[in-house]
């Protein structure tokens, strides 16, 4: 790759037609960003300092905190960059290793959603056993295996899209370096790698989608058979949140990655809801209004000041 490859540096244009909302832009994703931070750094700290939240759930809660401060973090740094006016250039091997942590992270959370619905499946198609078939083995397993196959799948993309020469022009027509606008600037036909590519991701994303909606349909059958109100309303609440989640993820993936010739500006609005909102609102639709959650954070809070007083009163 190195001996065919002559272009050293791309460009990324930014977002397409958009010029002149630059400075808006900028302060819009700079909070979204901000957000995304702060809400999953809170959501690891409670899950990791309360022994009440070191269950299963919690602990791919965990999981996907960590995978969301990776996504967003993989191109909202770059396209701050480009709105300050500090210019879209990225080194080649920037390039490749910003696609493949894009893919790898996007990939796992693919897999991470669909084991978390697995998890739910369980734990309410059978309470009494949820406990010994979710042990901390099990999940240590799921979400190794979620992390490897992010790690292929990447692996797999990152090597179809650089393998072929680069020559000229530079200037990626996106705000990063995802595989369809990248593949646009190879020197020798690229059809094969895009329909390999294109079809990898899409497929991907459907099983993903169709196994979740397994799982959930025997949750449903399930909730049905629960005679109180009380309990069908418990037994849903802990899945509406993921299903919200699962929305907000799969519907951009699959509209990109399966459309033959995606219009720019939609593509770069679902990727933005894709990168950046839904790591933004997933710990307030899945963690901050947790009862559990909340009263961890406080906990962490009152410790924290009681040993800010402790060392200012010594």
């Amino acid at each position: 790759m190195t001996n065919h490859t002559m272009v050293t540096e791309f460009t990324l244009l930014g977002i397409p037609e958009t010029e002149g909302l630059e400075n808006a832009l900028l302060f819009l994703f700079s909070t979204m960003y901000a957000c995304a931070l702060l809400g999953n750094f809170l959501i690891l700290t409670a899950i990791t300092t309360s022994p009440r939240l070191h269950t299963p759930m919690y602990f791919f809660l965990g999981n996907l905190s960590i995978f969301d401060l990776g996504f967003c973090s993989t191109t909202a740094p770059k396209m701050l960059s480009y709105l300050s006016g500090w210019g879209g250039g990225i080194s080649f091997q920037g390039c490749v290793v910003q696609h493949f942590f894009y893919h790898c992270l996007g990939c796992t959370l693919c897999f991470l959603y669909t084991v978390m619905a697995y998890d739910r499946f369980v734990a309410i198609c059978f309470p009494l056993r949820y406990t010994i078939i979710m042990n901390h083995r099990v999940c240590c397993v799921l979400a190794t295996g979620t992390w490897m196959s992010g790690c292929v799948h990447a692996t797999i993309l990152t090597s179809l899209t650089f393998q072929l020469p680069y020559c000229g022009p530079s200037e990626v027509s996106y705000y990063f370096c995802d595989m369809p606008a990248v593949l646009l600037l190879a020197c020798e036909d690229s059809s094969l790698a895009q329909r390999v590519g294109f079809t990898n991701v899409g497929l991907l994303s459907l099983i993903c989608f169709f196994l979740i909606i397994v799982s959930y349909t025997r949750i449903g059958i399930s909730i049905s058979k629960i005679r109180s109100t009380e309990g069908r309303q418990r037994a849903f609440s802990t899945c509406s949140a993921h299903l919200t989640a699962i929305m907000c993820v799969y519907g951009p993936v699959i509209v990109i990655y399966l459309q033959p010739n995606p219009s720019p500006l939609l593509s770069a609005i679902i990727q933005i809801l894709h990168n950046l909102v839904t790591p933004t609102i997933n710990p307030l639709i899945y963690s901050l209004r947790n009862k559990d959650v909340k009263a961890a954070l406080r906990h962490v809070f009152l410790k924290r000041c009681l040993s800010l007083e402790v060392n200012e009163n010594s």
